[in-house]
């Protein structure tokens, strides 16, 4: 945890102090937590008629002047060197300015990887094109630079290669001999006993214990991976899709060996982002070939290159194994296992973490090994660990409950544990057993058969199937807000934050333009530009928490001057900074509200055009006394065909936990699309790769299958609503617990319907025949 606490100590500060049960700031606590109006309403996305129109303008649609285009030719063996690169042809080819190998390219310092700095944004500390060696197959030999990008695209395809091989680790199974134990995991120790879980796991009045396998899974996101960059000097400017702007600007920095404020970063639109829109090597090279030319350049990764060198989600193989007592308690929950990893990256896939919180049990083993392979390297992909993790443990708690003829949520209702069961802390708020049974009857669970293969229309089984959802409550240090009001009553809003599609942004103008007291057409958000105040990674769920504790923070330092600002002659005279709220365009008493006076007349008063306040957000403190997390239960409907083995996903339902919900439409958006890419996980992705050679095999959409309109049923998402005491505005991330849960809940269905019990993702006709 070193490094995460000293990012914490670099930026602790006092503008708003965090103490138990309530935000400092306002009278008994913010007002805000649970006050409706433009908070929760249905606000559709203010970024969508831009986009709608066309002038919503991504990384690859910035055009500079005199800019070329570049395309990349990739390695095509596991492990070894390059024994030659000849680039004569491609050299000559029409319109070609640069061809840059490890012979040519810039010197550049390695790659800070995340979880080693506090804004390390590098999956992989590989240098890139810096020597003759290769890591995997798909790594970047060279890069041509040329006037159109059919142009580059050819003469790349003219470059040739030939290699040295040597011996490689490409097989899993070879892999796993020599598993160990990862330093951490994302902080965490590896292994955590409580008890001795194997003895009560014997002793057990009824046990399963069984094996989950997860494959690879590779990031597919509409918009390509794209930048483009220029430089000024030693000033490098990168229009960027980019989830974590400042991280990006801070590693290039290092790379290139210039002054971090030298480093811009611009990405107000991402056309998509699941944990894969970080820095690769196509920015880093992108750069480096734009030095060496003196030009601008443009790169765009084609559906193939995000394949061969953009990381997804990695291999595990899980065991889980549940020993309970009579009436139903556990007595053992045991989750160990391996996934695959390179030497070069830090991210261990952290599929243990459910089983940390979610459940009571008297013993407890956890544990996680990781089997180094020479790969391309993994990274974080929507809700990793979770996504996977809540298969193989959802699937077992199914198996249980079916060998002690238990209804599955009557199983989880005996488990649920009244304190954070490894942690011993109290949870902040948690409702999971309320979202079991409005879910359970708004689903119509109790037509669920308990026999397995009871249900069936013609050649159609019918089953039902059910599973907890969780992701960790984050939010995170060093998020900063600016706030700029002006005596027209306008207020601008800026955090160098992200907007992925998910809805920042206009949740985010929702809580300004609330906190302030101005209609929502009053209130601009800016974002996505490191000339902004520093924000977060849009990753870990953290953005809605980690904003809004800014925003709370910039908006106490700004009624604190704004009182100064309105003097003894004011009806605001006396009051303090806690007794006040923003209301109909000005600031008012929270006892007393005809004690008011606009923000026009505080400014004309003081002679003022505006004010404008920066405050970064209050140290997140509340994770460390309290246990937070989202949870939900995921309900599936699905039908198999008996004949053919075909799976149909006929009715979904999440019902969720997730404290406060912000934007009831942009919430429902988010669920969804997280269910979406779980029944993707459930049943049709996965990242072929060949052991033989390293070579990922189905590198496009046509042969990687993710969900599309014919493969989705109609999905119904519902919430509890219920506030988180602790958190900002009562509110937890929502943007990847839609996916955790699902791949169990269509698993669990399809063993109601067919009692075959699949433990092998995807769960493809082959599997069920």
């Amino acid at each position: 945890m070193s490094v995460i606490q000293d990012a914490a100590q670099s930026v602790m500060r006092t503008a708003i102090a965090y103490v138990p049960d309530r935000w400092v700031g306002t009278a008994g606590g913010d007002p805000l937590r649970t006050k409706h109006g433009l908070l929760g309403a249905p606000v559709s996305r203010l970024d969508g008629p831009d986009k709608v129109r066309g002038a919503a303008r991504f990384a690859a649609e910035v055009t500079l002047p005199g800019m070329v285009y570049a395309a990349l030719h990739y390695s095509r063996i596991a492990r070894g060197r390059i024994a030659s690169i000849d680039t004569a042809a491609a050299e000559a080819a029409p319109g070609v300015t640069l061809v840059m190998t490890h012979l040519n390219a810039p010197r550049m310092n390695k790659p800070p990887i995340m979880m080693t700095a506090p804004k390390a944004a590098a999956p992989s500390d590989l240098p890139v094109m810096q020597d003759a060696e290769i890591h995997w197959n798909g790594q970047p030999v060279a890069l041509v630079l040329a006037d159109t990008q059919e142009q580059a695209d050819h003469a790349a395809a003219l470059i040739e290669v030939t290699y040295e091989g040597a011996p490689a680790v490409t097989s899993f199974e070879v892999a796993k001999a020599h598993a160990h134990h990862p330093p951490t995991i994302l902080g965490e120790p590896p292994e955590l006993k409580i008890g001795d879980a194997e003895a009560a796991l014997k002793g057990a009045a009824v046990s399963v214990d069984h094996v989950y396998r997860t494959p690879r899974h590779n990031h597919n996101a509409i918009e390509l991976h794209a930048c483009t960059v220029a430089w000024d000097g030693d000033a490098l400017t990168v229009h960027d899709a980019s989830q974590l702007v400042n991280a990006t600007a801070w590693t290039l920095a290092q790379i290139f060996g210039v002054d971090e404020k030298q480093v811009r970063v611009t990405s107000p639109y991402v056309g998509g982002g699941f944990g894969g829109k970080c820095l690769w090597w196509h920015q880093i090279l992108a750069a480096a070939a734009s030095r060496l030319a003196g030009r601008p350049v443009r790169i765009v990764l084609s559906r193939e290159g995000v394949f061969r060198m953009i990381g997804g989600r990695t291999v595990t193989e899980q065991r889980v194994a549940l020993g309970a007592k009579a009436d139903g308690t556990l007595a053992a929950l045991i989750h160990t296992g391996v996934v695959a990893m390179t030497t070069h990256n830090n991210c261990p896939e952290q599929f243990t973490f459910p089983a940390r919180h979610l459940y009571a049990a008297d013993a407890i083993h956890l544990e996680q090994e990781v089997a180094d392979m020479d790969m391309l390297a993994n990274t974080f992909m929507r809700a990793p660990g979770e996504a996977v993790g809540t298969f193989a443990l959802e699937s077992a708690l199914d198996e249980l409950a079916e060998a002690m003829q238990l209804d599955p949520i009557e199983l989880r209702r005996r488990i649920e544990p009244a304190k954070d069961p490894t942690s011993g802390h109290d949870f902040s708020s948690r409702h999971l057993l309320d979202a079991y049974a409005k879910g359970a009857e708004k689903f119509g669970w109790d037509k669920r058969a308990a026999q397995p293969g009871a249900r069936r229309e013609g050649e159609w089984l019918i089953g039902m199937g059910v599973a907890t959802a969780t992701y960790p409550y984050m939010r995170f240090p060093g998020c900063a807000a600016r706030i700029r009001l002006g005596a027209d009553g306008q207020a601008v809003v800026s955090i160098a934050t992200h907007e992925m599609g998910m809805g920042t942004a206009t949740v985010q103008t929702q809580h300004a333009a609330a906190r302030l007291g101005l209609p929502l057409d009053r209130v601009r958000f800016d974002y996505g530009d490191t000339t902004l105040p520093e924000g977060t990674l849009a990753g870990g769920s953290n953005q809605t928490a980690s904003n809004a504790g800014a925003i709370i923070a910039a908006h106490e330092a700004l009624v604190t001057e704004l009182l100064k600002l309105a003097g003894n002659d004011s009806p605001l005279a006396g009051l303090k900074v806690d007794e006040v709220e923003g209301f109909d365009g000005g600031l008012a008493s929270i006892a007393d509200p005809t004690r008011h006076e606009s923000y026009a007349s505080i400014l004309a008063r003081a002679q003022r055009d505006e004010v404008v306040v920066e405050a970064e957000g209050a140290m997140p403190l509340e994770g460390q006394k309290y246990s937070m997390h989202s949870t939900g239960a995921q309900f599936a409907e699905v039908r198999v065909n008996a004949v053919t083995g075909e799976v149909r996903v006929s009715r979904f339902l999440g019902s969720f936990d997730c404290g406060r919900i912000l934007n009831a439409k942009t919430a429902t958006s988010q669920f969804r699309g997280g269910i979406i890419m779980g029944l993707g996980l459930a049943l049709t992705e996965e990242t072929l790769f060949d052991e033989r050679s390293g070579r990922i095999m189905n590198p496009s959409l046509a042969e990687y299958h993710v969900p599309v309109h014919m493969d989705v049923p109609e999905i119904d998402v519902i919430w509890t609503d219920a506030p988180d005491p602790h958190s900002p505005l009562g509110a937890r991330g929502i943007g990847e617990i839609g996916i955790t849960g699902v791949a169990a809940a269509v698993a669990n269905a399809i063993y109601n319907a067919t009692g075959k019990r699949i433990r092998d993702l995807p769960i493809t006709l082959d599997k069920l025949m």
